[in-house]
This record gives C-alpha cells, structure tokens and sequence, in this order.
C-alpha cells in the first residue's frame, strides 16, 4: 500500500532512499552547469570544424535517454542523418565520415564500450562521454577523439541524466545539429534549480505537485501522454523511470499519432462513466463483500502550456474532454517556457520527482532493485578496449 504520510517524513525518506536518488535529482541544474564546463575544457568547440557525414548516439540503460534525446532536438535542424544505438553492432553505414557519439556516465557499460570500440576499429570520429580514467575513456583516446569528463559518483545514470546530455546537446550545436546556446544551456540549469526547489522532499504533499502526482499512478493505471517529438522523450523517460524506480509500469503514447488508441482505451473495462459498476468503484465498496475492485484508468497529460501549444493544443484538449466524458480522471501537467527543451526539462523533473516519490511511498529504495542485481550475472561482460 502507497503511503503518502511517508513522503513529508523527512528521516524516514532518507533511510529508505539509501543511494540518495532523490538528493542527485534535486542537483540536476548543478549538473549542467559542471558539465558545461567540463565540454569547454575538453575542445567541445572543435566539432564546429567537423561535417560528418552522418552522426550515431550510442547510449545504454540508464543513459539511453540521452540518445533519444539527441535525436529529438536534431530533428529540425539537422541536414545530416542521425540515428540512436542501445545494442551492437553499429549501423552498417557507419565509418571514417561518420561521427559516433558514446554515453555511459561510469565509462564501463558493456553495450556502449562495444559499440565505441566498434567505431574505432572502422575509423569513425569519437565523441565520448563519461567518467575520466574509465575505459570508455581509454578507448577515445586511442581513437585520437574527443572525451568529455563528467562525475560519476554518487549516482546512479538514471539520477544523473542532465550531466550526461548537456555535453552532447553542446555537441549538437557545435556540428550546426540544433540551435542550443549557451543561453538556453544556463536556462536549463535555472530550470531545473526551480523544479527542485519545488518538488524537493522538504517540500509537503499538498503543495508538492510530484508528491501528488506519485500518489495518483499508485491508485490506478496509468497512460502517459506526451506531446509531439520533445513530448516523446518526456513520455519515453517518465515511463521508464515509473517502471525502473517507481516499480510500476506506466504505459505511454505521443500525440498526434496516438490519440485514437488512448481514447479507445476511455470505452475499455478500466474506464468506468459515473454510476458504472462495472469496476466495482462506487464509494460504499466493500472488497470483502463485493470482491476486490480494479484500480482505475487515469490518464496523465505532459502538455505543452507554451503561447501555440506546439501545435497539439487542439488534440490535447480534446484527449482531455474524451476523458472526462468517460468518467477517467486527468492529471495534467502544464509546461510554460517559451523554449521546448526547457518545457521538456520541466515535465522530466516532474517525473523523476514522482517516480522517486512512488517507489518510497510504497516502501522502496528507489536507487536499488533486488531483482535487477539478479540480472548482471546475465549480462555480457565488459569488451576489452
């Protein structure tokens, strides 16, 4: 059972939150800004001399936002084609004018070593991102690429994702891949500074909107619906990091495309009009007598809140009016600035605030998970460089 009295029970949060997740949420906009400058150090600006031919993020698990993330704000932009990669082997097309981005804050994931590794051997410039001295590190060097140091302790890559994308969000600007500034780069700093001011765990329930917001998916299932290309690294991440921290799988979609699949879900057997029994909601339910009751839908709108909505206020609005119509209930998230990855920044904080919250609520280290430490035996080992 979620409790919420635990979430404003500050000692106890910080006995159950024993990796400090919450604590690296809350220095997100400290992140960029050393990250930032770790790229300034490195020759980041270099890359402005570079045309490559064709540009490959390769990101895993916990740092596989990132790639999304790259793709999303090069959407627009760039003239080049680019393209993410969680698993070896490299495109096929990849080689020596061809630019291979690799991310893995401790420098050790095995997918991501593979894949640097693979590049170098077929020649491709090398752009990586990690701890210094680590092996991901090593393998740049040996390619003669550019390596941009970040800090790797006291983390995990989930909590951790803004000083792993800073860099390479610097990197696409530098190619002419995206228009990302140093402005826009101090203003996510200050984004996400506020976020934490006002989801942080001394802030309480009642006006903490990730404190509410963990409480609704604990009391329902749950869509996730994001809003279009940025909307859908939002999404992407939120249900991940529901699933991967919180301990509850969230499903998601992206409008436009998405919308009939989420509306025809508000006639399915989890949505429920007023006076519907079906579900077995009514306020008088006993589960003793009436049988255990299903929890209900619940749809969870990040919306873009900016001046044109980015074009989908049309759609949103009305997802949102089906919903009501059919009796689910809507948590939406507004976000205002004018830029769209700081919207993006602003539904992410939200998110991961939450998904943390949801994991302690429900009495979770939200940093560790018995059932993943089973997996590493499973998993590959680290290549040699």
């Amino acid at each position: 059972m979620f409790d919420d009295t635990l979430l404003d029970d500050i000692d106890a949060v910080e006995r159950l939150d024993r990796r400090g997740v919450l604590r690296a949420l809350a220095t997100s906009g400290a992140q960029v800004r050393v990250s930032a400058r770790s790229a300034d150090e490195a020759g980041l600006a270099r890359l402005a001399d570079m045309q490559p031919r064709g540009v490959v993020v390769a990101a895993t698990g916990g740092s596989g936002a990132v790639g999304g993330l790259f793709d999303t704000v090069t959407r627009r932009h760039s003239a080049v084609p680019v393209q993410t990669c969680r698993s070896t082997p490299l495109p096929a097309w990849v080689g020596a004018y061809d630019l291979v981005v690799a991310v893995s804050q401790s420098g050790r994931a095995a997918g991501t070593l593979a894949l640097a590794a693979e590049a170098a051997r077929r020649g491709a410039n090398l752009l990586t991102v990690g701890v210094a001295d680590s092996p991901l590190a090593d393998v740049c060097a040996r390619a003669h690429g550019t390596h941009v140091p970040i800090d790797g302790a006291g983390s995990s890559s989930r909590a951790a994702l803004w000083a792993q994308a800073t860099p390479v969000l610097m990197a696409a600007d530098a190619l002419g891949l995206a228009a990302i500034g140093r402005e826009t780069i101090e203003s996510l700093a200050d984004v996400l500074d506020e976020q934490a001011r006002r989801l942080g765990p001394r802030v309480e329930s009642w006006d903490n909107p990730a404190k509410a917001l963990a409480a609704e998916v604990s009391e329902s299932v749950p869509i996730l619906l994001g809003c279009g290309p940025l909307g859908e690294s939002a999404a992407r991440r939120a249900s991940a990091m529901f699933g991967r921290t919180g301990r509850v799988p969230v499903a998601y979609g992206v409008l436009p495309d998405a919308a009939s699949q989420i509306v025809a879900c508000f006639d399915g057997p989890l949505a429920s009009s007023e006076g519907d029994d079906r579900v077995g909601r009514g306020i008088f339910a006993d589960p003793f007598l009436d049988g255990v009751t299903s929890r209900p839908l619940r749809l969870i709108v990040l919306r873009d809140a900016s001046t044109d909505g980015g074009g989908y206020s049309a759609v949103t609005d009305a997802v949102v009016a089906a919903a009501e119509d059919a009796g689910v209930r809507v948590s939406v998230i507004d976000a205002t600035a004018p830029d769209p990855l700081l919207r993006l920044a602003h539904h992410v904080a939200v998110t991961d605030f939450a998904a943390t919250y949801l994991a302690l609520g429900l009495g979770y280290d939200p940093g560790d998970s018995r059932h993943v430490r089973l997996l590493r035996d499973a998993r590959p080992t680290d290549p040699a460089p």
